[in-house]
């Protein structure tokens, strides 16, 4: 678990969104049946303004990193 982390804090420092609007973004994208489109409005209702592209380049960028240490 603790390399994952190292691992997920070295992809996520040269990025410039907090961290928890990142994460909330792609666990929605990865566990529910949602466009990125549609995270982009769900964010946009709460007050944060993202396109769906940065989502989508946080998704490619911080899934792989999230589900390499899973046997």
């Amino acid at each position: 678990m603790i390399p994952m982390i190292e691992a997920l804090r070295k992809v996520i420092k040269r990025l410039h969104y907090p961290i928890e609007v990142m994460l909330l973004c792609v666990r929605w994208y990865a566990a529910y049946p949602l466009s990125l489109r549609h995270i982009e409005v769900m964010m946009a209702e709460r007050g944060v303004f993202v396109d769906h592209a940065t989502v989508h380049r946080w998704s490619i960028t911080i899934l792989p990193v999230t589900f390499s240490g899973t046997p």
